[in-house]
């Protein structure tokens, strides 16, 4: 009797807890706090997290040979001379390829990543960054053989975030001034590459790397460096002689670094420095007793990813433009009583105007000429011209047939050289009527080839992901 007693006892207490067991398997969730990768995700506004130590910029140098300079061979920042990717020497440049196909000078192996060079009097400077020593390396290359004369670094960790350097030294008489993947400033001798000065913007403005690295490329004012921060300074000048700091312009709303370039302005005999940063964009003064203060700003068109640079138009007018289906936006500057204010004109999404994933369009005689991206309809990956006072009524467009991806182009001797995604250039006649196709041809073999175009003395230089190419364009 104590038997069954027990047994009737048990037998609920079991069918009760078994029906919990399944109960609690049926609607546990054991994936609950796990967050799906989706496409978007990587357009996230959080940086890249710092290694924590210190780094020794410039601690690292290796001679290889002198040679004498090459007068008159430059193009000494990221979009050339005049920063607005358009060459105006005279040199009579190639409209084919000839039979031999592209004439080709030299090649060298590069480190992964989208940096292109800057040329200064026939020597070729890149920041490369060399996964076996892990190290960003400046390094000096002559312009008409190639070999590399020395190089100066120094010790970073990276890790491979497509493609690791981006960015464009910028090249004078006297200095070389880089900014690598981890927002460290560089400055350099030129003539020896002597280190000068050096800057680590984490540290010492508590700047937040941007997602892809650093893609800013830096800019030399005479013998002022121009940095934006992008933290406790929205920018700051910097005395390329002492390295000590000319002035600084606040950040009060904590604006974020973008991978836009800051782009130099006259407007009305006053010189600015315009900056497109992750928050809005602002135009600073560069002279004057106001210099480093904030001249206008606009929130008007501020997207989480911002690569193309401010295309500087006429008559105070500033071209805009962002991927991922951002669009563009256009700015007009005035004055009024000694004050500036700046009022947006148009603002429109890619299907509808002018736009830019990545490369920065070219303006030339009241056009402006661009790269239409992927999410622009049907006129996506097509060369596109439009009115610089009307950036959304298209004027020409190369046609179904001629699309390109994300690589450069640039404008010289009347013609556009226009880079595709896998290596491949086209020379083409281009004007607000037409788009004529004189010639194409494969470069190169490799894949991701973004970095800008630099071109002087009839020589050019492009690159993919991992080799740079000196070709010689000069007519014969």
């Amino acid at each position: 009797m104590a038997k069954k007693s027990l047994i009737r006892y048990i037998l609920p207490l079991f069918i009760l807890s078994a029906f919990g067991l399944l109960a609690w398997w049926f609607f546990h969730d054991p994936v609950k706090s796990f967050k799906t990768s989706v496409p978007g995700m990587d357009n996230r506004k959080k940086g890249v997290i710092s290694q924590g130590k210190p780094v020794q910029i410039g601690a690292e140098f290796t001679f290889f040979k002198s040679e004498q300079d090459l007068p008159g061979t430059n193009w000494p920042r990221f979009r050339g001379p005049d920063f607005d990717n358009i060459s105006r020497e005279s040199i009579r440049l190639i409209d084919r390829f000839g039979k031999n196909g592209p004439d080709i000078l030299w090649k060298v192996s590069l480190g992964e990543g989208h940096a292109a060079p800057a040329v200064y009097n026939g020597k070729v400077y890149l920041l490369d960054y060399d996964e076996g020593s892990k190290a960003d390396q400046l390094r000096c290359f002559s312009l008409s053989s190639g070999l590399e004369l020395w190089r100066r670094g120094y010790r970073v960790h990276l890790k491979r975030n497509h493609g690791l350097s981006r960015t464009v030294p910028a090249v004078n008489e006297k200095f070389i001034l880089t900014i690598g993947p981890k927002c460290q400033v560089m400055c350099l001798n030129r003539l020896n590459g002597d280190f000068l000065w050096g800057i680590d913007l984490e540290k010492a403005y508590k700047t937040e790397i941007p997602f892809w690295y650093t893609g800013q490329c830096p800019l030399l004012d005479g013998d002022t460096a121009i940095i934006a921060t992008g933290g406790n300074a929205l920018l700051i000048a910097v005395d390329c002689n002492t390295g000590k700091k000319l002035w600084e312009t606040p950040n009060p709303k904590g604006w974020k670094m973008s991978h836009s370039s800051v782009m130099p302005l006259t407007f009305l005999g006053k010189k600015m420095f315009v900056y497109p940063a992750i928050g809005g964009v602002c135009g600073i003064s560069a002279s004057g007793a106001d210099r480093g203060q904030v001249l206008w700003e606009s929130t008007e068109f501020a997207p989480s990813v911002m690569a193309p640079s401010p295309v500087i138009l006429d008559d105070g007018k500033i071209f805009l433009t962002a991927g991922y289906g951002a669009g563009s936006a256009l700015l007009q500057l005035s004055r009024s009583s000694g004050l500036f204010s700046v009022k947006l004109l148009q603002k429109f999404k890619p299907q509808e105007g002018l736009a830019s994933e990545q490369q920065t369009p070219i303006f030339s005689a009241g056009y402006i000429y661009g790269i239409l991206p992927k999410d622009a309809g049907g006129l996506r990956n097509q060369f596109a011209c439009y009115k610089s006072d009307d950036c959304k009524k298209t004027v020409m467009n190369s046609g179904k047939t001629d699309r390109f991806g994300l690589g450069p182009y640039v404008m010289a001797d009347g013609k556009f050289f226009i880079l595709n995604d896998d290596g491949e250039m086209t020379i083409a006649k281009v004007s607000a009527s037409q788009f004529k196709v004189l010639d194409k041809a494969r470069i190169m073999d490799g894949q991701d080839s973004w970095g800008p175009i630099a071109i002087t003395g009839g020589y050019m230089l492009v690159r993919d992901s991992k080799q740079m190419v000196c070709l010689n364009v000069k007519a014969q």
